[in-house]
């Protein structure tokens, strides 16, 4: 595919009207892709590998249930009227609707049980991403969808995590990792993904002797401790980074890519922001380890496993990214 040349994905397909279960549910699958419409049986989609993959099995099963299927592929110039293809994958309105349901999660977030309001966030969360991954030309209705998402979190933690650090304006000094080594390291108890994350990271890659202490409130932090995610500790929020991201610009570590991707989730997942694919997906598991495990340390030890596989995992590269 030349560079700066925008190709385009066409589906034209035939099936029967008699198979109608499968053709709603081939129809669905087009929809998630975001397909738009140009004709009954006629779709289109801005190319790439993935999806030219995924039409590519569609069209295979189209094909399995006895109907027709053709999938080719064309550039622009090929089009007639190009100038008006990418208003037909305006996601303006689907960000406006998720932004009022945003806002009617807000005000009802209060009155909630902690688990409920957890379940309706990430509920929101994952229709954001799925809208996202569909916004082929972005405008600004998703900047604001993302920033509706982030000021969510911020109600969320007003309501039930109440210690969760405010960010400090302050200059991030670069640190010797050597002169952090078999150190206590304090933060609050039942720890979420950057308390957790920041305690991975701390371990893997700064002090491999940490000990950790886990604080009922911050102001019981021992004199020797380096407190982390907590107002007034050693490392916390610092501008718009959370705490695992202050920790790696402390050690230098934010160059690295496993890291640095690692770091991104955890802003979303804390803070909001743009949303990570894999964000649903980590914080659906956190919420099953924090319900099996009653208590910290084995909080942290079956977790760390999960970023040990999440590092691995950016640092082989992901074959279903762009």
């Amino acid at each position: 595919m030349a560079d700066h040349v925008q190709h385009w994905l066409i589906l034209i397909m035939r099936l029967s009207g008699r198979a109608g279960t499968p053709r709603m549910r081939i129809w669905r699958a087009l929809r998630s892709l975001g397909v738009a419409v140009l004709r009954d049986g006629v779709y289109l989609l801005p190319a790439s590998s993935s999806r030219r993959n995924a039409l590519e099995q569609q069209a295979s099963e189209i094909k399995m249930l006895g109907g027709d299927a053709l999938l080719i592929e064309v550039e622009e110039s090929a089009i007639d009227g190009i100038d008006a293809l990418p208003s037909l994958f305006d996601r303006a309105a689907d960000f406006q609707a998720l932004r009022t349901a945003v806002v009617d999660w807000q005000q009802a977030c209060p009155q909630l049980e902690e688990r409920e309001a957890q379940r309706q966030l990430t509920q929101l969360q994952r229709r954001l991403q799925s809208i996202m991954e569909i916004d082929f030309f972005p405008r600004a209705e998703s900047e604001h969808a993302v920033t509706a998402m982030a000021d969510a979190e911020n109600v969320f933690n007003r309501c039930f995590v109440p210690d969760e650090p405010q960010p400090n304006q302050a200059e991030i000094p670069l640190l010797d990792r050597s002169a952090f080594i078999g150190r206590c390291w304090a933060t609050r108890r039942r720890p979420w993904v950057d308390r957790l994350a920041s305690a991975w990271l701390i371990q893997r890659f700064i002090d491999p002797e940490a000990r950790f202490v886990w604080l009922e409130h911050p102001n019981q932090c021992p004199p020797d401790a380096l407190g982390y995610d907590f107002d007034g500790a050693n490392f916390t929020h610092v501008d718009d980074k959370v705490t695992f991201e202050v920790l790696l610009r402390s050690f230098s570590l934010e160059t690295q890519l496993g890291l640095s991707k690692i770091g991104e989730l955890v802003h979303y997942l804390d803070v909001g922001g743009p949303p990570v694919p894999e964000a649903v997906g980590l914080k659906l598991m956190v919420l099953g380890a924090k319900e099996r495990c009653h208590d910290d340390d084995a909080l942290l030890q079956h977790t760390n496993m999960l970023f040990d596989d999440l590092y691995q995992a950016y640092l082989t590269g992901d074959p279903y990214r762009e």
